[in-house]
């Protein structure tokens, strides 16, 4: 193939499990890089819905005082991750900051291991409604051996070693650990402010009601959230759709923009004069 699908043929001449991080490279940075930067958003949106995941934010206080550093901390270092891998110079740099946030908390393996469920299978679903064009089956193992080898060096204990049981797990979590929680609408709410404060004020009260619109059942419930009239989510639906049709037609991206995020709004230039390590919040109070 050539031309808009030329990477299609690189990735299926490379093997999953051995070349999975060259494989999420390209899918990550050249492929779909919008659609893996809000699917992301919203996976890690979702995790909010577990109570004991979102007591822990809301306790920090970080979402409600800086909730676009965390924001932005949270994706500059995971695009280090895959930019540079995992076991080179600056992605275990990055890793060492996000363990190292991690180890300040007692946090269960449990939920860890789902939000890390999260990173692989939400982007599949989001691609599979909105990419311009379908995953290969390599893209979506890729996906898999790359984050459980990210959490391996996370310290996650556990992780599945099978695809399809992964994905069991995942399921298997939500039904069980979705449930409201006045802490989980408190950081729903900070996060839905977040993605508002991205756009003109007067495009505000339309943006709350989109990302509703796009929330399924299980999480409204979880949140406490009234749900948005059915054509909200039509619309966004059918706008996604629409912009992967024109996406479609463009010529390929000739350069990854993994671990470039001109519009991250702490960090001005990044990654020009930082380092990994000039990210992350900082140390907790004693109490």
């Amino acid at each position: 193939m050539f031309g808009r699908h030329r990477n299609v043929d690189r990735i299926a001449a490379l093997d999953p499990d051995r070349d999975h991080l060259e494989i999420y490279q390209i899918s990550a940075g050249l492929e779909f890089p919008w659609d893996y930067t809000r699917a992301l958003e919203f996976a890690l949106f979702r995790t909010y819905c577990v109570p004991t995941i979102s007591r822990l934010l809301a306790a920090t206080g970080e979402f409600e005082k800086r909730p676009q550093q965390r924001y932005d901390d949270t994706a500059l270092l995971m695009a280090e991750i895959a930019a540079h891998g995992y076991d080179s110079p600056r992605g275990r740099e990055a890793l060492r900051v996000v363990n190292r946030a991690h180890g300040r908390y007692a946090i269960a393996n449990q939920d860890m291991l789902y939000v890390l469920s999260t990173f692989v299978y939400d982007p599949i679903a989001w691609l599979a409604r909105y990419g311009w064009r379908p995953l290969h089956e390599h893209e979506r193992l890729a996906a898999f051996h790359y984050y459980r080898a990210v959490g391996a060096r996370m310290g996650i204990r556990d992780i599945p070693t099978e695809y399809d049981t992964f994905a069991a797990f995942k399921r298997n979590y939500e039904a069980e650990h979705f449930v409201y929680s006045d802490t989980n609408r408190r950081v729903g709410e900070y996060t839905v402010g977040l993605f508002a404060a991205w756009f003109p004020g007067f495009l505000r009260p339309a943006v709350r009601l989109g990302v509703r619109g796009m929330l399924d059942e299980p999480m409204l419930r979880a949140f406490g959230f009234d749900p948005a009239p059915a054509w909200v989510g039509r619309m966004a639906s059918a706008g996604l759709q629409a912009r992967a049709a024109v996406v479609r037609l463009l010529p390929p991206r000739r350069r990854s923009v993994l671990g470039v995020a001109k519009r991250n709004r702490t960090y001005p230039g990044y990654p020009t004069g930082y380092r990994p390590s000039d990210l992350g919040a900082p140390a907790p109070a004693p109490e």
